[in-house]
């Protein structure tokens, strides 16, 4: 099985829960390139098991850096070596954000009965601005660069969420590239309301409203 994360999930979705389009993997690429010369060094093969339960059995796993690399040549994205030891930790410990957000809107909403939330399937829309991220460009703040919808599975019950990427500050010490993610259900159908409605007003109107 080939692993194409961050690039390309076109022939397979077994290997990385995250499905970046070409528009985004370049954009990756820009945000961690630290170098322009290629390193001698071997590139691991070694491959992350991730915290996220897939819906069939065991967890997503991380692609390589060997794979990594691999993927973004094959699009001609310009990969860097010495850049992967950098870009593929990073890479996996956004995805490890964004399920800890996904399983904020998901604790106590009845998952633990049948052994925990699990992500189904997921897709990358970088050109797809959300209805949000629209509204958030027409007051002038900057758009995202990446989108996911990913499909959660919450003991038969089938939820989406769409998780808008976006940069943050910049350290001027390190030169690292901070992010925000913005994570939330689709409104597809009325729990997704319910659940947006009571997180709504817990936040802004400090309600105390009850899960059921």
């Amino acid at each position: 099985m080939t692993s194409k994360c961050p690039v390309d999930h076109s022939e397979s979705q077994e290997s990385c829960p995250v499905d970046h389009g070409s528009q985004s993997s370049s954009t990756w690429a820009r945000f961690f390139s630290t170098t322009n010369q290629r390193s001698d060094h071997n590139l691991s093969s070694e491959r992350e098991v991730s915290t996220i339960p897939k819906a069939s059995d065991g967890n997503w796993v991380y692609p390589s850096e060997a794979q990594f690399f691999a993927a973004m040549a094959r699009k001609n994205h310009n990969p860097q070596v010495a850049d992967m030891k950098t870009i593929v930790p990073i890479h996996n410990a956004v995805n490890e954000r964004a399920w800890s957000e996904v399983m904020k809107w998901e604790s106590g909403r009845g998952g633990e009965a049948c052994g925990g939330v699990k992500l189904v399937n997921f897709k990358g829309r970088p050109n797809d601005k959300s209805p949000r991220a629209r509204w958030k460009m027409f007051l002038g703040y900057a758009a995202p660069f990446d989108r996911h919808d990913w499909v959660v599975d919450r003991c038969g019950v089938q939820m989406r969420y769409i998780i808008d990427f976006y940069t943050g500050r910049t350290d001027p010490a390190t030169k690292n590239v901070s992010f925000y993610l913005d994570v939330r259900p689709a409104l597809d159908n009325w729990e997704a309301v319910k659940m947006r409605v009571e997180t709504f007003c817990r936040k802004w109107l400090g309600s105390s409203t009850t899960q059921s």
